[in-house]
């Protein structure tokens, strides 16, 4: 698992946050913090941390001073910046501090989702060790700037989207839309439209399966399982 510390000023705001963090597969929080001197303090404290969640305006201090102070300190554990910090100079220095990401509040669980995925993706590949080929590198680097989910078209709910994607995810193998359709309770043919929208995307893949007569089956699976 994953060790997660939520730092946010906003209580109800940090609590949202960890619940995002919870629903996604590998990670765990280890714990929270609503200022500066308490963000220090648990990196101190708690046993094993691997990833900060690091809001940038605190009461005491600022989220980029906490950063510049863990790593004065020697800790080692990686920061993604959750903030509504969106001025240049900030994203700068961020950057420069070692932040891996920067999520502009205000976002949805999809957002935040799509970096902790990328994030585990970069462990998995920094786990491996040894020497690094250009394909390698190249996937170091593009876990780092990978981005969020795709805006959705028009007429596209983000919750009928997010029903389909725990279905795949959850699933031992492909399925179809007619068995996505039994799962989430939509029709058949909105589970066929958002199954089409996430293979365009490249977040889903599509095999066939050829029965004794008529067209093959399509089936789908999630393309990047955590």
């Amino acid at each position: 698992m994953i060790e997660v510390l939520v730092v946010d000023d906003d209580t109800r705001v940090a609590r949202v946050n960890a619940a995002y963090v919870e629903k996604v597969p590998g990670f765990h929080v280890a714990g929270e913090a609503h200022n500066a001197a308490e963000a220090l303090s648990r990196l101190e404290t708690l046993p094993r941390l691997d990833l900060v969640l690091m809001d940038h305006y605190l009461p005491d201090d600022t989220g980029l001073a906490v950063v510049r102070e863990m790593r004065r300190r020697g800790h080692q554990a990686d920061v993604i910046m959750v903030t509504a910090a969106r001025d240049v100079s900030t994203v700068q220095e961020a950057m420069r501090h070692g932040a891996l990401q920067y999520l502009v509040k205000p976002f949805a669980f999809a957002g935040l989702r799509a970096k902790l995925e990328a994030y585990a993706d970069l462990r998995r590949t920094l786990d491996s060790g040894g020497e690094a080929e250009q394909a390698q590198v190249d996937r170091i680097f593009g876990a780092l700037s990978a981005t969020s989910e795709p805006d959705l078209p028009k007429g596209h709910s983000p919750t009928t989207a997010e029903l389909v994607r725990q279905s795949l995810l959850s699933a031992e193998g492909p399925l179809s839309a007619q068995e996505i359709a039994d799962r989430t309770g939509v029709s058949r043919q909105t589970a066929q439209r958002y199954l089409k929208l996430l293979e365009r995307t490249g977040r889903a893949t599509l095999s066939l399966k050829y029965g004794d007569a008529g067209r093959p089956e399509h089936r789908y699976a999630w393309a990047t399982r955590p």
